[in-house]
């Protein structure tokens, strides 16, 4: 403990946003009380969301730790990387149902992928072939991962949702 007598206080010192996360942890840990939660989510249902800021997936669908598998990553796109997680959610740990949310403004749409290969090359003196999941019409998008869930040879045949948030309301709008 430092002068201040707060658990964690030790903890931040000159390590940034780091040691700030450290210290919350600390704190979190004197009230956590979910220790008796299993890996199977309660809900039964896997959502796929991009990973962006503005969309706190539990807070926009009234969810709780526990509730539900939350995946996420750049764009909410159903990747292959998705597409092992969802198949662990569902055969080990019984999820039945999957929602997948795109999101107004995000930062795939559009980009141009040639410009972004060619810039981290030239930072950092190798090219690799990366895909980064542009596209160019949301909607769309969204459909197209609901679309290669559904159909997926490994992946249950389950009821699988589209929506996109817009990060200006925060309303969902249903797209399947």
């Amino acid at each position: 403990m430092v002068a201040s007598g707060r658990p964690g206080d030790d903890l931040a010192g000159d390590r940034g946003e780091f040691g700030r996360l450290l210290a919350e942890n600390e704190r979190y840990t004197e009230a956590f009380d979910r220790s008796a939660l299993t890996p199977a989510p309660l809900s039964g249902l896997a959502i796929v969301a991009c990973m962006d800021a503005r969309l706190d997936v539990a807070e926009a669908l009234g969810l709780r730790t526990g509730d539900a598998h939350i995946i996420r990553n750049a764009g909410g796109i159903a990747t292959d990387d998705v597409i092992r997680s969802l198949i662990i959610s569902q055969q080990l740990l019984g999820t039945d149902e999957i929602v997948v949310i795109g999101h107004t403004s995000c930062g795939l749409l559009s980009v141009d992928e040639d410009a972004l290969r060619d810039r981290l090359a030239a930072a950092s003196g190798r090219r690799l072939d990366l895909g980064f999941g542009s596209f160019d019409d949301l909607e769309a998008s969204v459909l197209a991962s609901v679309e290669r869930l559904r159909s997926h040879p490994w992946l249950r045949p389950v009821p699988v949702h589209g929506l996109v948030f817009d990060v200006a309301t925060g309303r969902l709008h249903e797209l399947a």
